[in-house]
């Protein structure tokens, strides 16, 4: 079947499939603008089809200045005799095209279409592909194009267009024979299938383009006698592209040759990746965060009267020793309930500016501890880098996560390699479903020579209790919560791994083009040592254990308590004794009246009066519900009798009483 013949066969057939529509609208658009033959680019007509037998192709090799090294076919036929011995006018004109494209560096890695000359059998078109020494040039005879010329009638003729809609068609066509082999694609099947080549895939079977995994899936469509629904598969040498593939049979019913349309999917197949990633992260992030408030409220409770237990114990007790070793376990349970908020990115952050490099030299000597003595490693600082805005503990931690990482990586030791540079992205950097905007970062990158992380591996490793350790070895949560600081500072953490080479991981944080934060220290430096006070706090807390340690603390203190267990009983309390406040502590989730709502009535009709918001959910979360809200400071939970004490004679020793 010829090519014209070919093509018109798939433009009647994509007629009637689901994406004729939108075929025929672009075939449509070429028609209305096609009042006269396309032309080449010295002028001359083009032809209606390009032959591709032996006969009509010549294949040169060419060095770096375009002279001939030697060459594939009848060369003498279509350039002329001298052209054999690599002279003649042909190879000339071919010479001065090679110098003329590579001097304004046209000639790249891919194939370029070059201006048709004149040879001894009629005008050749040459195709241009640089090499690493040279370049290879091939070279297609044109039909006679006298004979259009003079017959204008043919110029812009139905086959003429069809075969130039379908060859430069947005979407793959190829046709099949019986056994399945390509006999004929278009270009834009080529580039889906990963090669670029002119009639690169002809004779190739069609399910060896397809990813291993969706052959058999394919093949079975391929079958049935029933084609009307797509079959969506993998194509190329490494499943990049995404097809939505329609299997038609040949316009004539004949049953030993099929056309098949495929449709480029893969940008919608990577958004639908990214909602089903995100909705199922979002899932269990707002578990993660549910378990972790409940944690919390337990754990304030816990250490709270562990903390009251120590004031009447000393270290030579025995109960001073056992009341430690409680406070001690829960103060590993808090540690891992902040972990749970870091991958639902809801912990409390405190983030300044900071310069990276100083940050990372002085946590190198705990790092160094960390690794043992197996395991060296190396830091190398990048020059003119920017500062970054983040919290200190938590960018630690995501260190300390990745190194630990590293070293479990190497139980027989190796070198764990940390370097920074300032990187600067044009495009959008995409690793899976993460997709990094363009913009200028502060790249970290952690490098291990350890036994490298399995493909079926990678795609999990950010997921929560996802571990392949042993039983006890490890909780799964040290690379989520990395992966949810990050995050939450606004960046971003890829990974790439070898199985036998190494893993690296590569934190981005957006660079900071303000001024480094000078690090405040407290004001007053008598509050480690003298905790007490005075003044009436009102304490809302609806869970009761909270509420009693927090208030049996402050009493111990000197100040004069408060208590109510809900915002409406605090409410009724106010508008029945009136009391005199300097101090309202709530608790921000409550049933009924939270927390935010209460001190925003309260501050009616007592403007000013500070506050100190509780919580085991994060300041970011409160911050957005208190826009422009003064005086107001975030205690999280757990928190320890010190602490409570701290933030309160802060708060109020800062204030104005008020009544």
């Amino acid at each position: 079947m010829e090519a014209e013949q070919l093509l018109a066969s798939a433009v009647s057939i994509a007629a009637g499939a689901v994406i004729g529509a939108g075929v025929m609208w672009w075939f449509g658009a070429r028609d209305r603008s096609a009042t006269t033959a396309p032309t080449l680019a010295d002028g001359s007509v083009a032809p209606k089809a390009v032959s591709s037998s032996d006969a009509d192709v010549v294949r040169l090799q060419l060095d770096d200045d375009g002279r001939l090294g030697s060459f594939e076919g009848p060369i003498v036929t279509l350039l002329g005799e001298q052209a054999g011995t690599g002279g003649g006018r042909a190879l000339a004109r071919l010479r001065l095209q090679v110098l003329r494209l590579k001097a304004t560096e046209q000639l790249g890695p891919g194939l370029t279409e070059g201006e048709a000359i004149d040879g001894e059998a009629g005008r050749v078109s040459p195709t241009f592909e640089a090499l690493d020494e040279g370049y290879r040039v091939t070279l297609r005879r044109l039909p006679d194009t006298r004979v259009a010329a003079e017959q204008p009638e043919l110029q812009g003729s139905p086959e003429a267009l069809i075969a130039s809609v379908m060859r430069d068609a947005p979407i793959g066509v190829v046709q099949l024979d019986g056994d399945g082999r390509i006999i004929a694609h278009n270009r834009f099947f080529s580039r889906l299938a990963g090669d670029n080549r002119h009639d690169a895939l002809v004779g190739a079977g069609f399910l060896d383009c397809i990813v291993p995994v969706d052959r058999e899936r394919v093949s079975a469509a391929m079958q049935r006698s029933d084609r009307d629904d797509p079959v969506e598969a993998g194509l190329g040498p490494d499943g990049e592209a995404y097809v939505s593939l329609f299997l038609r049979r040949e316009a004539d019913g004949s049953a030993e040759r099929s056309i098949v349309f495929a449709i480029d999917i893969t940008q919608r197949r990577i958004l639908e990746t990214q909602f089903v990633q995100s909705q199922k992260m979002q899932a269990v992030g707002q578990l993660a965060g549910g378990v972790a408030h409940d944690f919390n409220n337990l754990l304030t409770a816990m250490t709270g009267f562990c903390d009251l237990l120590l004031q009447r114990h000393r270290p030579g007790d025995q109960s001073f020793a056992d009341v430690m070793q409680i406070k001690q376990n829960a103060n590993r349970a808090a540690n891992l309930v902040r972990q749970l908020l870091a991958f639902s990115r809801q912990q409390t952050l405190i983030p300044r500016v900071i310069d990276v490099t100083e940050t990372l030299a002085d946590l190198s000597h705990l790092l160094r501890r960390l690794i043992g003595e197996t395991v060296t490693l190396e830091l190398v600082h990048g020059r003119d880098l920017k500062p970054v805005k983040a919290d200190v503990g938590q960018l630690e931690q995501v260190i300390i996560n990745l190194v630990v990482n590293g070293r479990d990586a190497m139980p027989s030791g190796g070198l764990i390699r940390m370097h920074t540079s300032l990187v600067t992205t044009v495009k959008p950097l995409r690793q899976g479903e993460e997709a990094m905007a363009p913009g200028e970062y502060v790249l970290i990158d952690v490098v291990d020579s350890g036994t490298g992380i399995p493909p079926e591996h990678l795609a999990r490793i950010f997921e929560p209790f996802f571990t392949t350790k042993e039983v006890g070895q490890g909780t799964g949560l040290g690379l989520s919560t990395a992966f949810g600081i990050v995050k939450q500072f606004g960046g971003h953490l890829f990974v790439d791994s070898t199985v036998g080479s190494g893993t690296t991981f590569s934190v981005y944080l957006p660079a900071w083009s303000g001024e480094l934060d000078a690090v405040v220290e407290a004001a007053d430096g008598r509050l480690d040592s003298d905790l007490s006070g005075t003044g009436t706090v009102l304490l809302v807390e609806d869970e009761d254990p909270v509420r009693l340690f927090a208030a049996r603390a402050l009493r111990s203190k000197g100040y004069h308590v408060i208590e109510a267990r809900s915002g409406e009983a605090a409410l009724e309390l106010l508008e029945r004794e009136a009391p005199h406040l300097d101090l309202l502590i709530t608790d921000v989730v409550m049933p009924g009246i939270d927390g935010p709502t209460l001190f925003k009535i309260v501050r009616e009709s007592r403007p000013g009066l500070p506050v100190v918001c509780i919580s085991g959910y994060s300041e970011d979360a409160l911050r957005q519900r208190i826009v422009d809200a003064e005086g107001v400071a975030f205690l999280p939970k757990p928190f320890s009798l010190k602490q409570l004490a701290v933030a309160v004679k802060r708060t109020v020793g800062t204030s104005i009483p008020t009544s």
